[in-house]
């Protein structure tokens, strides 16, 4: 899981995972699937088979962006744990490219989708909004069950 760097930050690492707020990301994660999925379904079954395609396109799509951004912000907090001393900390470069690249490869992905197979466009846009709903949803959870 861990390799290379200071034990402090391999230790910060593992702190941050067991943390309530990784409790939160496991069900912000999940939420996004299900909600997309459910939504697309429903779609697909009362309305557009191919406007319920664009939905679970979309929600998997936004269930990646989310799962890339974890990890890149994991990465993040491990490089500057690892450099708690330096006054000027330094980012890898791979970490600017990993932010850009990830956007791009999502945009690829619903253009190649749109084009080649015909899907709504709009669906899939829509579909990407699966994770603010399940943000949403994880937030009122954790208004209402409160972790003490």
């Amino acid at each position: 899981m861990f390799s290379g760097g200071s034990e402090e930050a391999a230790m910060a690492l593992s702190a941050a995972e067991s943390a309530p707020a990784a409790l939160t990301e496991r069900r912000i994660s999940r939420l996004t699937l299900l909600i997309g999925f459910f939504a697309a379904l429903l779609v697909a079954l009362l309305r557009n088979r191919m406007w319920g395609l664009g939905l679970a396109i979309g929600a998997g799509l936004a269930w990646l962006n989310f799962r890339w951004l974890r990890r890149g912000l994991d990465a993040l907090v491990v490089t500057s744990t690892a450099q708690a001393g330096k006054e000027k900390p330094v980012v890898p470069l791979l970490s600017y490219f990993a932010m850009v690249f990830r956007y791009g490869l999502i945009a690829l992905a619903v253009y190649g989708i749109f084009i080649y197979l015909r899907v709504p466009l709009v669906s899939m846009v829509v579909g990407l909004c699966a994770l603010g709903a399940a943000a949403i949803a994880a937030s009122v959870y954790e208004i209402l069950h409160p972790v003490d």
